[in-house]
């Protein structure tokens, strides 16, 4: 008995110290040049997805990864070091226009698979236990923003041929607390709403998103809208980079402290019960 409420009072205890923890992928294992979207699991039909996860510090990022015979798409997240900053298009998906990590080598990269309805799905963060986020660095993706910035097959050129069509793309964070939305934050990766058109912009360096005002959450979840739409959605490539999340856990609450101190004063840790 002494020896198990050691280790509940210990355990309370170290549960109760707010640390601030941050996912940065760096502890995740990969070769220069390169990135991890998902694996597709053999057992798994064509055309079904298959499920998975990966994690970096406190969080767990969600992804699914289809294999259409031969060709593969993916949605969710993936992790990255590249930082070609030049080649447009869907082949260079992975890498930062900022032309580098905001810190080490690797970032993650959310992808909402809504561009061209290739697995649509949601790029969702998780914990274990619940967190009071601080925030995190974002960044386009070269493929998303050249695509912003020249049109592509697929997309047009923000601002329109005149440089006035008041463009955007927009990053949705919502903050969950088990089923509860704790509440939201928007970020503009790309705004071309402004009246003077010097002031129009697609992001291109690393960014902080306060997340501060959600709350207690046990996760995340994003959206990406853009004003460019058309007969099957959104035309904007749906990806963006992100960078260090940084999430602080919540104290226990005082109920658990009660219970604590309960347990010590009706089995004091030198009395053996009877």
């Amino acid at each position: 008995m002494k020896t198990i409420l050691s280790t509940i009072l210990l355990g309370l205890a170290l549960a109760s110290g707010a640390q601030a923890s941050v996912s940065n992928f760096d502890d995740l294992s990969l070769a220069p040049n390169s990135y991890w979207a998902g694996t597709v699991d053999p057992t798994v039909p064509l055309y079904e997805p298959t499920v998975g996860s990966f994690s970096s510090g406190p969080a767990t990022f969600n992804n699914q990864i289809t294999d259409w015979g031969g060709l593969t798409s993916w949605t969710g997240w993936a992790y990255s070091n590249m930082t070609d900053t030049v080649t447009a298009g869907y082949t260079n998906q992975y890498s930062t226009f900022a032309g580098q990590a905001h810190s080490g080598a690797n970032f993650g990269v959310g992808n909402f698979g809504v561009a061209y309805n290739y697995n649509p799905g949601d790029a969702a963060i998780s914990f274990d236990s619940p967190v009071a986020a601080q925030g995190f660095y974002v960044t386009n993706t070269t493929y998303t923003a050249l695509s912003m910035l020249n049109g592509d097959s697929f997309a047009k050129k923000f601002g329109g041929a005149s440089g006035n069509d008041a463009d955007w793309l927009k990053l949705s964070i919502s903050g969950w607390n088990g089923s509860t939305e704790t509440g939201s934050v928007d970020y503009y990766l790309a705004d071309y709403r402004f009246g003077n058109n010097a002031l129009d912009y697609v992001v291109n360096s690393w960014q902080w998103v306060d997340l501060s005002s959600l709350g207690s959450i046990t996760g995340l979840k994003f959206a990406i809208t853009s004003s460019d739409v058309g007969q099957f959605g959104m035309n904007t490539p749906a990806y963006f980079a992100m960078d260090d999340l940084s999430v602080t856990a919540v104290p226990l609450p005082a109920a658990f402290w009660l219970m604590a101190g309960a347990l010590a004063v009706w089995f004091p840790l030198g009395r053996r019960p009877v």
